[in-house]
């Protein structure tokens, strides 16, 4: 959450001349709920399953670029599914620098709005460290913290070019 993936996924997109997904996007339109009134009506579990077909069903179309949730490399064996498909980066975001981003963008983001500064940063700490053995296999780790402007997120767009 707020490591960049939506930005960067977009600029990627863009300048490859693809189409860009966000996989939590694509879920909400497929099923007409949001991210969080499915996991309040059905649980985690049923939202797992859902996104792990959703991730097959995208995973198969050519030339896109996807920016899936950040639990999402994390179930169902989803992880070797993108290794397998395309080239997949982790962006590493300071735990701090990604407070930083969900404070200045609370109104988006419901279930973080009523949080303090430091319940974020505890939250996102711990979120991180249950997660990072998943991120790692990434074929590509690339800092997050450049992504607050159009000079930053294009600079790291062709940082990352000859990679892909």
């Amino acid at each position: 959450m707020a490591c960049g993936k939506t930005t960067l996924g977009r600029a990627l997109a863009r300048r490859l001349g693809r189409e860009f997904i966000d996989l939590d996007f694509y879920i909400e339109q497929r099923f007409r709920r949001s991210i969080s009134q499915i996991f309040a009506a059905d649980g985690e579990k049923a939202f797992r399953c859902v996104e792990h077909a959703m991730l097959a069903e995208v995973g198969e179309m050519q030339d896109v670029v996807i920016a899936c949730g950040g639990g999402t490399p994390c179930f169902h064996g989803n992880m070797d599914f993108m290794l397998s498909r395309g080239t997949v980066i982790y962006l590493d975001t300071s735990v701090e620098r990604i407070v930083e981003r969900l404070m200045r963008n609370r109104s988006r983001r419901p279930l973080m709005a009523d949080k303090a500064p430091s319940q974020l940063h505890d939250e996102v700490a711990a979120g991180i460290a249950r997660r990072l053995p998943y991120y790692t296999r990434a074929h590509v780790t690339h800092p997050g913290e450049q992504l607050e402007d159009r000079r930053q997120i294009a600079a790291t767009v062709e940082a990352l070019l000859p990679l892909l």
